[in-house]
């Protein structure tokens, strides 16, 4: 049997959008001679739905967009697809996470997912009730099991989460001869090597293969990379039974890959055609190799670009500093985006450096977009003025120095306004992790694309994109003095950000301990850090939550991002040790 991986690009909510995909797809596997085709999960409604699941008429579209697939789609051709059904279940919440198997005009199999997590940004307890039964799809002389995304992460060990079933191992009972895994797994660096090592698992303790179709695109903060693939167990002449990954499909694009259960070893092993995670050593720190940091570029991008498009903004822009981390989100918004669709604004104010003028100047030269220069300093006189009665003649302090950024958020709002553009915001994760960021200032914007990586990670991915451009025969793309420079906001004479923080790998060290370990103070210092310091960044972040709550979405690309995977109050005791 030839079988068809089909990774698209849902849209919540678009089920006119996604029945289209799901039918062009189908045909152009059917023409292909592929016998079953495979979506990912929630591929009709797309994922997350989240509470539009509250509302009646987002779960009858989503029931009538299947009606309406039974009658387009091939009738002999079994095509898979993922959506939100009503409870068979007298007991327990009204709806479930469904795959179904359309063919000959009838939805001809189902089967429910039955583990639900609540861990990280996932909340299906909340809206869908788990299935009871792992049933078997009989087709084409297989026995074929549906084990939906989280049913074949039982083993993980997500923190904080135990299940009582095991729905592959059940499906292994009934004697399946194929497990399918329709899935909407997000990316997060590193994640391919989680994956294949749990298929490898699963399909050598099995014996037989298994077919993971993942999810592509971005929603929201979450982002999907694709890359379906196949697990197939092949017997060694000499040896023990190996696990070999016949074919995957692409990274961050939709794609349909092909797979035959008659010869599974027909095709090379997919390390050759495109390398899961791992690589080389990389030289520019940040615990990434040269290969994730291209592949954590491509999530980025495809972020952005997802994100305006679902958004209905065709143009964006962002405030452009001559500081690393707007010199990086505009280099990648005009990647997602194209060139002419991305304006860049240098606000400078009496505290810019000359040489951050240039640098921004050069960088947009570089990148080829639009450049402008909005200077701040009569607004910021005026305000001042304004302000001259009620300040009491007090000291520059805070005040002074985040009224700039207000006027400078001001004016980018205002430019969005009035053409319809997407303001990008260019904060990084340790900056929102300490709270070094001004409400209604620079947090302004629509979208935070390097919000959840560590200013280690923004030198690591810029230096490694300058690397690949002198490997293909060029310049630096962002220029190394943006990079050599010592970081700073430019909001008072001769500031550095290390007057106000830590030195950023010490500071992101910390943080990667506090945030992705749960580490507490002591635990942290006898890791071997400064425990006194450590103390200090917990309490910081902690305090720095209401930003954080008022902050725009962020790309998710870690273990633990900001928002809807780390849910804190603001009003707590702060509990160090």
């Amino acid at each position: 049997m030839k079988i068809a991986l089909a990774q698209i690009n849902s849209t919540i909510g678009d089920f006119a959008g996604n029945r289209r995909k799901i039918v062009e797809f189908t045909r152009k596997a059917a023409a292909e001679g592929a016998e079953l085709v495979l979506f990912p999960e929630l591929s009709v409604s797309g994922y997350p739905p989240m509470d539009l699941l509250d509302q009646d008429r987002f779960v009858e579209l989503n029931i009538g967009a299947v009606r309406m697939l039974q009658r387009e789609l091939p009738p002999d051709t079994a095509v898979g697809v993922g959506f939100v059904n009503r409870s068979p279940y007298s007991l327990g919440k009204s709806l479930v996470n469904e795959y179904g198997i359309i063919l000959g005009g009838k939805l001809a199999f189902e089967q429910i997912k039955t583990l639900l997590p609540t861990y990280d940004v996932f909340d299906e307890a909340r809206n869908f009730e788990p299935g009871r039964e792992c049933s078997v799809f009989e087709y084409h002389g297989e026995r074929i099991g549906i084990a939906v995304c989280e049913d074949v992460w039982r083993e993980t060990g997500a923190p904080g989460t135990s299940y009582v079933r095991d729905p592959v191992r059940e499906l292994m009972d009934r004697g399946i001869s194929l497990l399918c895994v329709p899935s909407a797994s997000p990316y997060v660096a590193g994640k391919l090597k989680i994956r294949r090592a749990l298929a490898e698992r699963i399909s050598l303790r099995g014996g037989i293969p298994l077919v993971y179709v993942n999810a592509v695109g971005a929603n929201d903060q979450i982002l999907f990379d694709g890359r379906s693939f196949v697990i197939s167990p092949l017997p060694e002449d000499d040896g023990p039974v190996r696990a070999s990954m016949p074919l995957m499909a692409g990274a961050f694009e939709e794609d349909i890959a092909y797979f035959s259960t008659e010869d599974p070893a027909g095709l090379p092993d997919a390390d050759t055609l495109g390398r899961p995670d791992g690589g080389e050593d990389c030289p520019f720190g940040a615990g990434l190799t040269r290969y994730e940091l291209d592949v954590l570029e491509d999530a980025l991008v495809m972020g952005i670009r997802d994100y305006m498009k679902k958004c209905g903004f065709a143009r964006a822009h962002l405030g452009l500093s001559g500081g690393i981390d707007s010199a990086l989100v505009a280099y990648l918004g005009v990647k997602a985006a194209g060139r002419e669709n991305i304006t860049c604004f240098s606000m400078p104010s009496r505290f810019s450096s000359r040489g951050s003028k240039d640098d921004a100047a050069e960088l947009a030269a570089n990148l080829g977009c639009r450049y402008e220069v909005l200077p701040i300093e009569p607004v910021f006189e005026s305000f001042l003025a304004a302000l001259e009665g009620v300040f009491e003649k007090r000291p520059f302090d805070i005040a002074e120095e985040n009224l700039q950024a207000r006027i400078r958020g001001t004016l980018l709002m205002a430019y969005s306004n009035k053409f319809n553009s997407m303001l990008l915001t260019t904060g990084n994760k340790s900056e929102m992790a300490m709270g070094y960021c001004t409400l209604y200032g620079d947090m302004n914007g629509a979208l935070g694309p390097i919000g959840d990586i560590f200013k280690t990670e923004v030198f690591a991915l810029s230096r490694r994109i300058n690397e690949r451009a002198a490997e293909q025969g060029g310049g630096p793309v962002i220029p190394q003095a943006i990079i050599d420079k010592p970081p700073s906001a430019e909001l008072r004479p001769d500031q550095k950000d290390e007057d106000s923080l830590p030195p950023y790998a010490v500071l992101d060290e910390i943080l990667r301990l506090y945030l992705y370990e749960n580490l507490s103070r002591d635990e942290i210092a006898a890791r071997g850090r400064d425990g006194e310091l450590a103390g200090r960044i917990i309490t910081t972040a902690a305090r720095a939550e209401f930003k954080r709550r008022q902050a725009p979405p962020v790309l998710k690309v870690s273990p633990r991002a900001f928002g809807m995977g780390r849910r804190m109050p603001i009003a707590r005791v702060v509990y160090e040790s």
